[in-house]
């Protein structure tokens, strides 16, 4: 879905040495197809490998990287020093991008990881715009400088946490962090155990460690200004929609800062239709200060259904996502495709029996919309489902 929505390059992982151990992560024969599948649009494959491994895990790591070279993946995510060694030995085909575990938030350390053969760096999440312009002045132009515009923000520099390792012995540096970040804390005194003290701004308590989501899309002239390659949107352990949608609106409101025209409001409202915390502009004006309200998401749409193919005429196929029925206010979003409204009329199943609500799970039923709508197009309910 980010592919068909608009990236330039999509960044993923194998099943091992990735910084999202439980996402759905890659087998080796999946790797090969998404690299073809990537290519085949002109889509660029960047593979992390920007775990802090162990000596137990580095051995492992040379037939990895050679998998990798083989399978033509274009460039290679690292943050340890020896990870990226290797990388260069093992995977002589694949670039080396430095991540932002590697916590690059001078011109430096930028430069110094250029010369020892990195082609790209991924900066800090907390460096400010202006930090950025230095650093741009102060390396070589051939050096690819890249930053988050868009996803989650980490409580600790750059992720490097240890309170999911102390509390639930999930090593955030090796890909298992479990947020701990986002849960609720109360103070308990030594003497009185069991006894819990509210640490709270109202009586819904507090959340201390958590932080708000980055949102930059309207600012993408600062960040073009500021001399980035690249801007990366999170999308490991998110959904399909996420990426889809994501990817869409920065696509478009990008390209139309890059031609000098002034941002579609529609496209800029697509990135409230994901799930998503209160966003802020990360550290790119200064500190974004903590959110303590509550560590919910805001979920107010739903995917019902997705296009897989239709005519010329708008007669579609889809396929059931969630249940709508017949009369429904929906939204409809595609490749390329403006968002547009519509009221969910007749369908039919594929024997053709009429159906008022379609209910088996990705089943496939047909429905007609007014104008023809491209493949992997998202069909979206308005619906309340952010946590209380």
């Amino acid at each position: 879905m980010a592919v068909r929505y608009g990236a330039d390059a999509v960044y993923l992982a194998g099943t091992s040495f990735g910084m999202r151990a439980f996402a759905g992560n890659f087998a080796p024969e999946e790797l090969g197809e998404a690299v073809a599948f990537a290519h085949r649009h002109g889509v660029k494959v960047h593979c992390t490998v920007n775990t802090m491994p162990r000596n137990d895990e580095i051995a492992a790591l040379p037939a990895h990287l050679e998998l990798l070279n083989e399978l033509g993946v274009d460039a290679l995510i690292v943050a340890d020093l020896g990870a990226f060694t290797l990388a260069g030995r093992y995977a002589p085909r694949c670039k080396r991008h430095i991540s932002t575990q590697a916590s690059i938030s001078n011109y430096e350390t930028a430069r110094a990881w250029y010369d020892l053969g990195a082609s790209r760096v991924i900066l800090a999440r907390e460096v400010s715009l202006e930090e950025i312009r230095t650093i741009r002045q102060k390396t070589p132009p051939e050096l690819e400088i890249e930053a988050f515009v868009h996803g989650a923000m980490c409580v600790s520099y750059s992720g490097r946490c240890l309170l999911s390792n102390y509390m639930t012995g999930r090593d955030s540096s090796r890909g298992a962090c479990a947020q701990p970040c986002r849960y609720q804390y109360a103070l308990m005194e030594e003497k009185r155990p069991g006894e819990y003290f509210p640490i709270e701004e109202d009586q819904r308590g507090t959340y201390i460690l958590n932080s708000r989501d980055m949102c930059m899309i309207d600012h993408l002239g600062d960040l073009m200004d500021a001399g980035l390659s690249s801007l990366k949107i999170e999308g490991r352990a998110k959904s399909a929609y996420y990426a889809a949608i994501v990817t869409g609106a920065y696509r478009h409101c990008l390209d139309a800062v890059a031609a000098g025209q002034p941002l579609d409001p529609v496209w800029r409202d697509e990135v409230e239709h994901v799930s998503h915390r209160p966003y802020s502009t990360g550290f790119y004006y200064g500190p974004p200060g903590q959110y303590y309200e509550n560590s919910r998401y805001i979920r107010e749409w739903q995917v019902v259904a997705l296009v897989t193919e239709c005519d010329a005429s708008g007669n579609a196929v889809l396929s059931l996502r969630n249940k709508f029925r017949e009369g429904d206010a929906l939204e409809v979003v595609g490749p390329d495709l403006r968002p547009f409204s519509i009221t969910a009329g007749a369908m039919t199943d594929e024997a053709g029996t009429p159906l008022s609500e379609p209910r088996t799970p990705q089943m496939r039923f047909h429905m007609k919309f007014p104008r023809p709508v491209p493949p992997d197009t998202l069909v979206r309910h308005a619906v309340e489902l952010s946590a209380k």
